[in-house]
């Protein structure tokens, strides 16, 4: 191998690097995009399981274990949650829902339903694509839902 052949190899290797780096980039954020999703999605649940128990359906139980929950998930506390999880982010509505029955006829059932949203921030992508577009913040705001009946 003469030296012209290393310069171009040495060339190559830097026209590929970055491309390298970024996508191993995009590949640890969508991981961890994914877990906080995965991690919403079981606080979701767990809020709605316990709005549906006789006593504990209302906002300010459902919130308060909804954020322990993911608290406890990004292993951190329910104070600090509170800049990636604002008020309101925690929401339980009562609706009905009508089924019908085999036999003919319909029910109506009590559903509670538990929506939680999180704001999350890239942890490596954030301000690389922050370069190439200025109004993205490096954050997207994840949602998820669970609904369940009541029971009586």
């Amino acid at each position: 191998m003469n030296s012209e052949e290393r310069g171009a190899a040495l060339v190559e290797f830097a026209l590929a690097l970055p491309l390298l780096l970024v996508v191993l980039a995009g590949i640890v954020d969508f991981g961890m995009t994914f877990q906080r999703y995965e991690l919403l999605a079981n606080a979701a649940r767990e809020g709605a399981r316990m709005a549906t128990l006789p006593g504990y359906g209302n906002q300010a139980t459902v919130d308060a274990r909804v954020r322990a929950y993911v608290a406890a998930g990004l292993g951190t506390t329910t104070a600090t949650l509170g800049r990636s999880m604002p008020a309101g982010s925690v929401t339980l509505a009562n609706t009905v829902l009508t089924v019908p029955l085999a036999g003919g006829g319909t029910k109506d059932m009590q559903m509670a339903t538990v929506t939680v949203t999180y704001r999350h921030n890239f942890l490596l992508l954030g301000s690389v694509l922050g370069l190439i577009n200025k109004t993205w913040g490096g954050t997207i705001t994840l949602t998820a839902t669970s609904q369940m009946r009541v029971e009586t």
